[in-house]
């Protein structure tokens, strides 16, 4: 890939795309492209052909999505659906009319069903339902899939879809209405140790199994996708490695210093039991994760400690 290549990162300025950006920047990418929401609305179809036509992009890369937790994907189901499906079809759709060759479509590890064998193969897509406290953001993605899947098999175009585990890392949301878990848990606990050690409340039994991904290494997965011709159309990113709820909570606690007690509330849901990646297509390809959990932890507290007073919440 040259370094000149014009490439136009959709979600710039979130957790993922910044990251991207980023990594890109770092290895002598020169010619990077991003829009703010302000200044193209993503889920406008005649802005975003317009956009296509004036700029003409070499590559696409799509990081842009509504995200939540489970609860906000719970009260709001209409718009995680409907937004999601708009964003990307009309990236998806433009960069095929504007012939762009290389499109990179991220997606999430809530694709696959809810009791899918574990660890999760790419190849388990649409076998059985899909984890109701997600399913909305999920169809959306599901769709986003197939829609590069579709083009690849019609048109012979290199356009991928990148499906990470949960990620967590510098510009995460933090906003408790919203966030994900990790990242939660990190204020959380922060708050709690500074208002005496109070007792930490989280949701569920704690059981549940989780993997964990720093938005760095998804990033260089992003960059090596790029640089890279995958010969499937579907990849899972993650590290293969997974934990309970409760050893994450208790590592948290221990990486921000809170010393109190911590409850579980299990009036509230799990979600999926476990959701491990076989991330073996991507290994096989030739990348693998590098950051540990509490190396990754770590400096995504001291981000949260420095950047705390700018934190925003994020309105629905």
């Amino acid at each position: 890939m040259n370094k000149s290549t014009k490439i136009y990162i959709a979600g710039h300025r979130g957790m993922v795309g910044s990251a991207i950006w980023r990594a890109l920047e770092s290895k002598g990418y020169t010619n990077l492209l991003g829009k703010s929401s302000k200044e193209l609305d993503l889920k406008n179809q005649n802005k975003v052909n317009e956009f296509f036509d004036s700029e003409k992009p070499d590559v696409v890369i799509d990081a842009a999505a509504r995200v939540g937790g489970i609860l906000a994907n719970n009260d709001y189901p209409y718009q995680f659906l409907m937004e999601n499906m708009q964003i990307q079809n009309n990236l998806i759709d433009a960069s095929l009319k504007a012939d762009v060759q290389k499109f990179i479509f991220l997606g999430s590890s809530c694709i696959y069903p809810k009791f899918a064998p574990q660890p999760l193969k790419e190849d388990c897509l649409l076998t059985s339902s899909l984890e109701p406290t997600n399913e909305w953001y999920a169809l959306a993605k599901i769709t986003g899939v197939k829609a590069c899947e579709a083009i690849r098999k019609q048109f012979g175009k290199d356009y991928i879809s990148l499906m990470p585990t949960n990620l967590y890392g510098s510009f995460d949301n933090f906003d408790l209405n919203t966030s994900h878990v990790l990242p939660a848990m990190i204020r959380k606990f922060h708050e709690a140790k500074n208002n005496g050690n109070s007792p930490v409340t989280l949701w569920g039994s704690g059981t549940p199994m989780r993997e964990f991904l720093h938005v760095e290494d998804m990033a260089e997965a992003v960059v090596f996708a790029l640089e890279n011709e995958f010969k499937d159309n579907l990849y899972n990113v993650g590290t293969g490695v997974d934990l309970t709820i409760k050893e994450l909570a208790e590592l948290i606690q221990k990486i921000v210093g809170h010393q109190g007690d911590i409850i579980w509330d299990s009036s509230k849901p799990d979600g999926t039991p476990r959701k491990l990646m076989d991330v073996s297509k991507m290994t096989q390809a030739g990348w693998k994760a590098k950051i540990g959990l509490e190396e990754g932890i770590q400096s995504t507290y001291q981000w949260f400690l420095d950047n705390q007073d700018s934190i925003k919440e994020v309105k629905i």
